[in-house]
């Protein structure tokens, strides 16, 4: 299939708002394509080459993009820069100096989607020395044969830019209409199933190719697969403990605590660790790893819990960045371990020997995963838990959780499902009453004076779930030390996308808890709001930029303090 006709899909997806056209534009575009390219076409068509779980990224700082764009077109550096300048977007850039080539190419071959695709695939994975120049030969190669709007689609998809408005939503109903809703299966039983398949094997491009050649029962009977990442069963927030009981006369109530949450998959002497983003880190607990295999009675299973740092010497919890620390980790992993020692508290199995656990009831699942854990001191333990119905225990309980400085606590309906995402009737989650939001890092500002060294303020967006695009809110510039402030800019450095005078721009990666004063509207920010005295609470490593609060839930937040206007 060659690339221009995925090309002008990605222009017909960018001219239109309109979210069912959008997913008609796709659904006809997945129908059409070729059964060897299927795969390909569903990851290209969200900006990727890799699922996110595996860890690869086709990120490529934007002097390196200059710089193929450079060889391919025979424009200077500099010249490229200036034309950057002028358009904001490097894609259109690229597009433009295409189309006013300096020098002519001799071999120009029709660019098809599994050259862009296998090209791209080397940019993520190629590393090591001379790796920059071995990608920017790989882009610079695709960029020679490529037509004008397919240099611009090349460059955005590999800055992480598409900019054609689809989210995975938008996907999921896509693959519906592709292959199951023509053949007469209901709308709300065909969207189910493609999301089901999703949440099982977090690659929409796999489900795509399963959806085509199995159809619905093919989708429905998808399992585990030991070794790759689920995607998770969240909490909503719930006003009150009242609230809650409203609902469900009688819960199980455990610590929210204030670590790491751990997807752990077993199989045999095998363990696999998996933080809430999906993101491996089994090299960075082998404390936690040789624990599960030592305590962990059975051959075959996917168990969660918190991963909780505590002291060596009184077995009392550590501030979650200690355990950020461990996280990020790349040298001496050993040494942290013994610094750093890990309290696995376990709270739920979804998969026990072959046999998938979700639709049992959240009770059964407990009773299973206490049958399987030989629990050990400052080392594995089931999640500390009650079950009641008295509001004064629940209370109790609570405040326990907050005296040991956890989170909080979360409520759970003993008779629930495994859910994923956040669903009503599942679990919830009380913590203490001041609001705060999860927050994306979308530019930053160099210091002035002794700050001058660090990027030290810091452009904060919400997320726009119907594009995947982030939309500014306020910027922050204190709840930092000298040490954190050294840390974010070390952190930053890479993403640099852009910069304009003393602001950068970033890739949207970093998440940051952020606590305010208050909400106001404003124009100064995309999003239409900005957040008054904007402070550090904590950076969640633990979650990604697409868990980051939505512009629904700051909007709700403003109209919750009585401003309507």
């Amino acid at each position: 299939m060659e690339y221009k006709k995925l090309v002008e899909v990605y222009e017909k997806l960018e001219s239109t708002t309109k979210k069912l056209e959008k997913r008609d534009i796709l659904a006809k575009l997945f129908r059409e394509t070729p059964d060897e390219n299927l795969y390909q076409i569903v990851l290209l068509s969200q900006g990727i080459v890799f699922p996110k779980f595996t860890g690869y990224e086709l990120g490529m700082a934007t002097q390196m993009m200059i710089k193929a764009i450079s060889i391919s077109t025979g424009f200077t550096s500099t010249e490229v820069e200036e034309k950057f300048k002028e358009t904001g977007d490097l894609g259109l850039t690229a597009e433009i100096l295409i189309k006013n080539k300096k020098q002519v190419t001799l071999i120009k071959k029709t660019l098809t989607v599994l050259k862009v695709f296998t090209n791209l695939r080397e940019v993520a994975t190629t590393t090591g020395p001379g790796s920059q120049d071995r990608k920017i030969r790989l882009v610079a190669e695709l960029l020679n044969s490529a037509e004008p709007k397919e240099g611009k689609y090349i460059v955005r998809t590999i800055l992480g830019e598409l900019r054609i408005g689809v989210a995975e939503g938008l996907i999921r109903d896509a693959i519906a209409y592709a292959f199951l809703i023509p053949k007469g299966v209901k709308e709300e039983d065909a969207i189910q199933a493609v999301d089901y398949a999703w949440n099982i094997l977090s690659d929409f491009g796999e489900v795509a190719v399963l959806c085509k050649e199995k159809g619905l029962e093919g989708l429905k009977n998808v399992k585990p697969v030991l070794g790759r990442p689920i995607q998770v069963m969240l909490g909503i927030k719930a006003e009150s403990i009242e609230e809650v009981l409203k609902r469900h006369p009688v819960v199980i109530v455990e610590f929210k605590y204030d670590g790491m949450r751990m997807q752990i998959h077993k199989k045999g002497e095998k363990v696999w660790i998996f933080t809430r983003r999906l993101e491996e880190v089994t090299k960075q607990f082998p404390d936690v790893v040789e624990t599960v295999k030592n305590h962990v009675k059975a051959e075959e299973c996917i168990i969660e819990g918190e991963g909780w740092p505590i002291d060596k010497q009184t077995g009392k919890p550590l501030p979650f960045q200690k355990l950020s620390q461990r996280i990020q980790r790349k040298y001496d992993i050993e040494r942290m371990a013994k610094e750093i020692p890990v309290q696995l508290n376990l709270f739920d199995i979804v998969y026990l020997n072959g046999e998938v656990l979700f639709n049992k009831p959240l009770k059964e699942r407990i009773k299973l995963l206490e049958e399987i854990v030989e629990e050990v001191p400052m080392k594995i333990q089931i999640a500390e838990r009650i079950i009641s119905s008295d509001i004064k225990e629940i209370e109790e309980f609570y405040h326990k959780a907050l005296s040991l400085k956890q989170e909080g606590i979360m409520i759970k309906n003993p008779e629930s499902p495994y859910i994923f995402g956040r669903h009503v009737g599942g679990w919830y989650k009380i913590k203490p009453t001041m609001e705060t939001l999860d927050l994306v890092i979308v530019g930053a500002e160099w210091g002035e004076g002794s700050r001058a060294k660090w990027l030290s303020s810091y452009i904060l967006a919400v997320r726009d779930p119907d594009t995947g695009e982030f939309l500014t809110c306020g910027m922050m510039g204190t709840g930092l030390t000298e040490e954190q402030f050294q840390e974010m800019t070390e952190r930053l450095k890479p993403l640099i996308e852009r910069e304009e005078g003393r602001v950068v721009w970033v890739r949207p990666e970093i998440v940051v808890e952020v606590s305010y004063q208050e909400i106001q509207k404003s124009p100064k920010y995309t999003s239409g709001f900005a957040l008054r005295f904007p402070r550090l609470v904590r950076v969640r490593t633990d979650k990604g930029p697409e868990e980051a609060d939505t512009i629904d839930r700051l909007k709700m937040l403003f109209e919750s303090q009585g401003k309507f206007g």
